[in-house]
Order: structure tokens, then sequence, then C-alpha cells
């Protein structure tokens, strides 16, 4: 296995770290709910994570406002598609009870309350019902809006004291992701519980697998492969304000709102790549283009990126988002000297080599089942008091890899993780026109 010099840390407002580099990796239990070398803290109930899956005993105390082993006060901010499916899930666990929710669509927000039997007074909706859904007082908040406002919803919330769930990406700029690290780690010293829903790092197949890697059996690793195809979203002509773009996931297409189909889309297989690795990278270099038919949001829609590491590993990616009916793929692999590792978010895990391998299986409904497992993770975390939260930094890693990614294909230069932090560049969102 190599050994890195700079491994991945959460960074301050001036691209600074905020913990010492570990000199030595450690050893990680099998069921590490996040396996990935990224998190340098201290390791989360000897297991990253893992432990958050089999707790039996709650522990004596409370979850704000209610006793321990009642259901979580949960506020929902943003009905989608998925927005809508979490709550659905949250429903269905039996630890929550959604007493607030909120869209910037009143109809959304509406539906969503009755669905969900929300008391009419606490459905809110406008670009200021999160903030209303926060002052009602909630236990926590589950965010699933289009990722350019996560940093104001996560400052709220924190600073109201709630727990937060979130999806990825973070956000769609270095300052936005530099927010969020900043706010989650207020929340672990608050003794609050702050999880990004990754659902590839809830697999038990990809955690082994990747375990098993780590720990040395392909050898050294040469070179990482990353690929993610799908089908474009609609992306119809834009209107007087933005009100147009920020339903059925629209805003992919345009950079400032949803960060661009790299860093809302690509992210999954680039977030496993990191996980392999156990850092992150220094710079990017590649191309990108626009090749979707009749665009209108600035999202470039294919790409090929290849990022470097301190140790010399490279990590090339691909993505393309067309519709041309080419099938959809989440794939990552590692070449090593001695075999190599394949992982699929819609197929299948296993390792091939020459000291041995690793049967796996195929990867199941990971879309669905990955948020369940972090759903149950979040509740037994706040119901016992755990408050780790290790997902956060491999998710900031990712997102600004995936920006330093999209900011190099789009130059189609060489661009350094160190300058991306320093330009601290903002996407600015015109709000101007919207339902307050």
């Amino acid at each position: 296995m190599v050994k890195h010099s700079n491994r991945g840390t959460l960074i301050d407002e001036r691209g600074h770290n905020m913990s010492k580099v570990e000199k030595t990796r450690t050893k990680r239990t099998r069921r590490d709910m996040t396996s990935s070398r990224l998190v340098t803290r201290r390791s989360f109930m000897s297991g990253a994570g893992a432990a958050a899956l089999s707790f039996t005993i709650v522990k004596p105390g409370s979850v704000r406002g209610t006793p321990a082993n009642s259901r979580i006060e949960a506020g929902c901010v943003g009905l989608g598609n998925r927005g809508k499916m979490i709550a659905g899930m949250l429903e269905k666990h039996g630890g929550y009870q959604i007493t607030a929710v909120a869209d910037y669509f009143a109809h959304v927000a509406e539906a969503a309350g009755e669905q969900f039997k929300v008391a009419k007074a606490r459905r809110f909706s406008g670009l200021s019902g999160y903030k209303r859904l926060i002052s009602s007082k909630v236990d926590a908040v589950f965010l699933e809006t289009p990722p350019y406002c996560f940093g104001e919803h996560v400052e709220a919330a924190v600073e109201a004291d709630c727990h937060v769930y979130i999806a990825k990406p973070l956000g769609c700029d270095v300052p936005g992701c530099l927010k969020i690290a900043k706010m989650a780690q207020k929340a672990t010293a608050n003794k609050r519980v702050f999880l990004a829903d990754f659902q590839t790092r809830t697999d038990p197949f990809y955690i082994e697998g990747i375990k098993r890697v780590q720990d040395g059996v392909i050898g050294r690793i040469g070179m990482l492969s990353s690929e993610y195809n799908d089908e474009s979203f609609r992306d119809p002509p834009k209107t007087a304000n933005i009100e147009s773009r920020l339903q059925h996931l629209i805003w992919v297409n345009d950079n400032e709102l949803g960060g661009s189909y790299l860093v809302n889309a690509g992210i999954h297989a680039i977030d496993v790549a990191l996980w392999i690795a156990g850092q992150r990278p220094v710079s990017a270099m590649g191309s990108s283009r626009i090749a979707r038919r009749e665009p209108h949001g600035d999202s470039h829609d294919v790409y090929s990126v290849t990022f470097e590491f301190a140790d010399g590993l490279i990590l090339n990616h691909r993505g393309e988002h067309l519709k041309n009916r080419f099938e959809f793929r989440c794939e990552c692999f590692a070449q090593g000297h001695e075999g190599y590792l394949e992982t699929g978010y819609t197929g299948r895990v296993r390792i091939l080599g020459n000291r041995g391998g690793y049967r796996g299986g195929e990867v199941v409904n990971l879309y669905p089942r990955g948020a369940e497992r972090n759903i149950d993770t979040f509740y037994k975390c706040v119901s016992n008091g755990i408050y780790e939260n290790p997902t956060v930094e491999p998710s900031v890693n990712a997102t600004l890899t995936t920006i330093l990614g999209r900011e190099a294909a789009k130059r189609n230069t060489k661009l350094t993780w160190d300058e991306v932090i320093r330009e601290n560049k903002k996407l600015e969102v015109d709000l101007s026109g919207l339902k307050a």
C-alpha cells in the first residue's frame, strides 16, 4: 500500500488544514460505514460510523425537546422527487415524525403537508420558508434543495442547534463548501449530528472491497478510472427569473444553481475514487464542452478530466450526460500491480488479483437502500449521542474535487487544488423576482 503525506482534511475559510495529518494509517473494521482515509479524526466508535448500524441500547438523555426513544421531530426542506422520497423514508422508518415542511413552491409544500399529515400552519414556502421551518422548532433538518442554497440553509440550521441531514453535492462553489465545513465543525462541537447522504459508502460490498484494496490485496495502485454516464435533464429556455429553473432538476444545467453535471452527478463516481485513494488530488487538467441539443444553461455535459495526487497516483474521469440512450453507468476501477478492483453503482463489486481476490456481489437498489441506511444511521447517532460526523470531511473533499475538475476542464488547463481554494470564486445567483 502506498503512503501519502497530504491526506485530505477539513479546511477553514482560508484553505488551511483544521487538523494535523495522521502519520500512520489505522486499521478499520470490516463494517466501517465510510471506509475513507480522508477522515483523519479519531475513528468513529471503532469503525468510522459502522457501529451506528448495530446499536441496541439507547443512552439516557434526550433529543431536543423529546425524551430518548421517542421520535425525532423532522423538518423537510425541498420536497421534489428525491425530497419526497426521503420524507417517505422518514415516515416509514418509525423513528421520526415530520412536523414541518418547506419548499419554494407553495403547491409542493401543501401537497407534502397533506401527504405527511403536517399541520397547515407548519407548511412553508418561498425563499425564506426554510427560516420559518427552523423557527418552528424541529430537532433535525433534512435538506434536499438545489445545492446553491445549502450554505445559508445549513448555517441557519446549525445556529438554531438542529441536527442536519444533507444531500450531495455540498455546494456549487468553493465559498459554499468552506461554509459547510465550518458549520459542520460547529455542529460537531455543539454535539449535533451532521450527515451527508452518499449512498455508495453504505454498501457492504463497496466497504469490504475497498477495505481489502487499502489492506494491499492488489498491491500499489497505479491508476484509478471513474465513469459517469446518464441522460441529461430538461434544459428549457430561461424566463424572466430563475423560478422556472428550480424544479425537475433543470437546475443541474446551471453552474450557479446546481454546480454542473460533473459536480452534481459525476461526484458519485469520483467520490468512490477518492475513497479508494485515501487522499484528495493536488491538481486537475482536462477538457469539457456542451454537447446537448439546444442548451440554455451553462453547465458542460461531456468531460474528460485527469486528477493527479501527491504520490503520483492518477485518476482519469470520463462523463457524458446526453439523451442518446447510452445506459446509466457509475463505475470506478482501481488498477494495481497485483490485481484490480471493479465497482459499479448498478453493477457489481469484485477484486481479481494475483495474490487473492474478492468475489463481492451485485449492488442492488443502491439509490434507495443507501438513503435508508443513512437515515437509520442518522437516527441512531441522534438517539445515542454520537457526534463524530465522519461523512462530512470526505463529502467536502469530494465536492471540492469536482469543482476543481469543473474549473480545470472549463478552462482547458492544469489547475491546482491550492489555486482553486485561493481563488475562492463565488458563483452569484440572481434571486430577483422570486417570492420571499
